[in-house]
């Protein structure tokens, strides 16, 4: 600004090249580089590979070139209306006079905020020591117990899960719910983990989420949560996301797995693994015990030889193995006593059971009820003879009697006042009363005349 100002003064003039010069320096040098936020439109692609657009907002707009040796990475997918953070220094294209932005790096708008803070906050806590190694707690080989820190609905803590039912179903595991996104997801994170160190029932906790974009994964890049990990007591593995995500918390966790599953990998040995290991100790610990039983019982065998060899005890020893041994062939010879006897009196009881008189008793009972039995058939045999040719008598005498005839039609006809049977129409005369007994019921009838055949 002197310079232009003694320009002015001594009225020289410069070229437009100088003017431009001048101030292309002053703006380099004045402007560090910066972030600049802006709405990408206009955009060019010649074949140099450069890239030129326009960066603007509501109000104004800048002209920006990105050379290609600059670029780093895929920039084809960028294009008009892309809201973009681009950082660079501002600068004076002298040819034209015009002003413009040389562009470093170019990310979008709201991931590369994110990165920025993620970065800073990265820079700070390393300088602080809480990445340092020296700081970080080494995972017991087997914990009693082991606590979850993640969405108890989320895809993680089945993985979790189910990697640790099958390395080591024995070991109990506890989840401690919280979110995992959103929000509220770092308040929860770190009330959930204050409340793991609170019950300290856990020998090793696991801070777990499922993969997603930076946004995602955002709850595990806060500053307090990160400050709460490092000052657990209790070791923590992070994994959170995918193998190539990584979160702040992954920095300050003792140990980052890969993965919710690397993580369950890590925390505890493989069931069988153990087991053989265990199996291979013990036969070897069996193997040393015995060999050293083995060792002593000889060595207590060769004292106790030499003692009883030359000690007055070694007799009464001997007179003890006589007797233990008379004593042995006394109670053999009892026990054979004893069963002899026993089969004898076995003998006994089986003769005195045939020849008891309650065995004949039973036997006549038996024979008794047969004889029921064979007179009960008998009997029905007899009844049933007898009920069968009362059957045929009966309908023998059906068949012959009046009753039968008069269900065919017929009518018996008496004298009402003798109660005789008319068997001819002359046994009556005109006015007489006569009766007629029918299959069902009974007539009274006065004759009017009388006819008669001759026979």
């Amino acid at each position: 600004m002197n310079d232009l100002r003694d320009i002015d003064a001594q009225h020289s003039a410069i070229t437009v090249s100088q003017l431009n010069r001048r101030a292309k320096a002053m703006l380099e040098q004045g402007i560090a580089r910066l972030w600049i936020e802006g709405e990408i439109s206009n955009i060019a692609r010649p074949a140099s590979g450069h890239l030129y657009f326009s960066l603007k907002d509501d109000t104004a707009q800048i002209g920006a070139a990105f050379f290609r040796q600059r670029q780093r990475g895929p920039t084809i997918g960028l294009k008009d209306g892309d809201q973009v953070l681009v950082f660079g220094r501002v600068s004076i294209y002298e040819a034209r006079g015009a002003y413009q932005l040389i562009v470093e790096q170019v990310e979008p708008a709201g991931e590369g905020e994110l990165k920025r803070q993620f970065e800073l906050l990265k820079k700070k806590l390393a300088a602080e020591g809480l990445f340092d190694q020296e700081r970080k707690q080494a995972l017991p080989k087997l914990p009693g117990c082991i606590g979850v820190i993640t969405s108890p609905s989320g895809a993680a803590i089945r993985d979790v899960l189910s990697v640790l039912k099958r390395r080591f179903p024995a070991i109990p595991v506890v989840i401690y719910p919280a979110a995992v996104q959103g929000d509220a997801a770092p308040a929860q994170l770190i009330a959930a983990l204050q409340a793991a160190l609170r019950r300290n029932e856990s020998d090793v906790l696991i801070l777990a989420r499922g993969g997603g974009s930076l946004e995602d994964l955002w709850a595990f890049n806060d500053e307090q949560l990160a400050r709460e990990i490092a000052a657990s007591p209790i070791p923590i593995v992070s994994a959170i996301g995918h193998e190539v995500d990584f979160t702040i918390a992954d920095f300050v966790a003792d140990l980052r797995a890969p993965t919710p599953s690397g993580a369950a990998e890590l925390v505890v040995p493989d069931q069988a693994d153990w087991l053989r290991t265990i199996s291979r100790f013990a036969t070897r610990i069996a193997r040393l015990g015995q060999r050293s039983l083995e060792d002593h019982a000889q060595t207590l065998d060769w004292l106790t030889r030499r003692l009883l060899a030359g000690s007055p005890a070694a007799r009464v020893a001997r007179q003890q193995d006589r007797l233990r041994e008379m004593r042995g062939r006394l109670v053999a010879a009892i026990r054979e006593q004893v069963l002899l006897r026993d089969r004898d009196l076995q003998a006994l009881q089986s003769g005195l059971l045939r020849s008891s008189p309650a065995l004949a008793v039973q036997r006549s009972v038996a024979q008794l009820g047969q004889f029921r039995q064979r007179l009960g058939a008998a009997g029905r045999a007899a009844v049933g003879g007898l009920h069968q040719r009362l059957a045929l008598a009966a309908r023998a005498l059906n068949s012959v009697s009046p009753l039968a005839t008069l269900d065919r039609g017929y009518a018996i006809v008496t004298d009402a006042a003798s109660d005789d049977v008319l068997m001819r129409a002359s046994d009556v005369r005109p006015g007489d009363d006569i009766r007629a007994r029918l299959s069902r019921g009974k007539l009274l009838a006065t004759v009017k005349q009388v006819i008669d055949d001759g026979d």
